[in-house]
């Protein structure tokens, strides 16, 4: 295999809003419409090429649920991009974004962390105007798009354009000096495979 760029993505927003259904969907193309609430931290990873750059992502599904904030905080650290999710069915989840942007800012490490706001359920009747999420992603400069973790609609736009950015970023993402990004041969593929943590709550 050829050598892989790996990176940290953060999928964050309250619970019910999709998280776990969009990594699903970008993940292995499945979706699953009784998927269980995330207990602490889940992980996945899936290889991707852009602009001819082959990367490894390794994505972080952290739990909405209050009681698990203090366990998740430890999580945004080294991550160069991160996913904002709020549902368009239900505004409350949007104006909450705001908390999850402040604890964004207090926990990462890279000050030029890549953000995209993603309004997922655009299946369903429609309570959150598109204007209403471009205009918080405008005043956080982030990026924006809209999904569908059940039609598969934006999804594989939504992680193509996060990396592409990262990418663009200088010094976010370049494997010169920094331990934290790292290139793997394929021994180290197959040893990290060996080892990856599927549920509850994982150690970096």
């Amino acid at each position: 295999m050829d050598y892989v760029t790996t990176l940290k993505i953060l999928v964050i927003g309250e619970s019910g809003v999709g998280k776990s259904s969009i990594i699903l969907a970008f993940t292995t193309g499945d979706y699953n419409p009784s998927f269980p609430a995330t207990i602490g931290v889940d992980y996945k990873c899936k290889v991707m090429e852009v602009n001819g750059v082959k990367v490894k992502l390794g994505i972080w599904d952290t739990a909405g649920q209050e009681r698990y904030r203090t366990l998740t905080s430890s999580f945004y650290r080294d991550a160069h991009g991160a996913i904002l999710v709020y549902d368009t069915s239900e505004p409350k989840t949007l104006a909450k974004l705001k908390e999850w942007v402040e604890e964004l800012q207090v926990y990462s490490t890279k000050k030029n962390i890549v953000c995209l706001v993603v309004g997922n359920k655009i299946d369903k009747p429609r309570a959150v105007p598109r204007e209403h999420g471009q205009a918080f992603a405008q005043k956080h400069r982030m990026l924006f798009i809209e999904s569908s973790a059940k039609t598969n609609d934006g999804i594989n736009l939504a992680f193509e354009e996060l990396v592409q950015k990262i990418i663009e970023t200088p010094g976010l993402w370049e494997t010169n000096k920094s331990s934290d990004n790292i290139r793997i041969t394929q021994q180290q593929w197959e040893q990290q495979e060996e080892s990856t943590c599927y549920n509850n709550i994982c150690t970096i």
